[in-house]
């Protein structure tokens, strides 16, 4: 009972954190629009890059995967609370990565829209996984896609699917751990679907390309 009440507040805390849309906020307060408005009308960084320029975009990156950071070190803070039942170590620090990432992606505070969730799920990554595993997601997968491709959406959609996987060699046979990060990965490929529709289409907006600002009714 402990145990569950412990994951319960984990998820719970990591999720209201998550939540915080910074890239709102920033465009809001620095750059006096709202970024919903411009662009993709997402929250997230490629967009805030693409319409509020590289310091702009850097911003919303650094928060946003400070969000992923400290909801990893909640989780960890809560671990001494664990009394050894069925929430593993492993299991309460995916609860964290999961709760952060659904968040942002899902926040309350935006009639549950939101990011993306890559700087955020990285961010928590860095704590969770540690550094090394980290980095294999974030330069091993999707740095490498994205200076292939040029698509920023294809880094980020393959370092999602590929999450579960990397779990499994980590924490083979923590199934509570395995599924918090299957379903962390699957909801943010969920989260891309649109990027996926004009992947197909031929039309997705490649790194590099021209910044703009229009209004999400005159990009549909």
């Amino acid at each position: 009972m402990i145990d569950a009440l412990v994951a319960l507040g984990v998820f719970v805390a990591a999720f209201l954190l998550g939540s915080i849309p910074w890239g709102l906020i920033i465009s809001k307060v620095f750059y006096h629009t709202d970024i919903r408005e411009h662009g993709s009308g997402n929250i997230g960084t490629t967009n805030a890059m693409r319409t509020m320029g590289k310091k702009g975009g850097a911003a919303v990156f650094l928060l946003d995967f400070g969000k992923g950071i400290a909801s990893g070190f909640i989780g960890m803070g809560a671990a001494s609370l664990l009394t050894g039942g069925f929430v593993s170590y492993e299991t309460l620090l995916g609860i964290a990565t999961m709760g952060c990432t659904l968040g942002h992606i899902f926040s309350p505070w935006l009639g549950f829209h939101g990011g993306k969730g890559i700087a955020v799920a990285i961010g928590a990554l860095f704590v969770c996984w540690g550094p090394a595993a980290a980095c294999i997601e974030l330069f091993g997968i999707f740095a490498v896609l994205v200076a292939l491709t040029r698509y920023v959406s294809v880094g980020s959609i393959a370092s999602a699917a590929l999450c579960p996987v990397i779990a499994c060699f980590l924490f083979w046979g923590d199934w509570g751990a395995i599924a918090c990060y299957f379903v962390t990965g699957m909801t943010v490929v969920w989260a891309h679907r649109g990027n996926i529709e004009r992947l197909r289409a031929g039309n997705e907006r490649r790194v590099g390309s021209k910044k703009i600002m229009v209004r999400r009714s005159d990009e549909r």
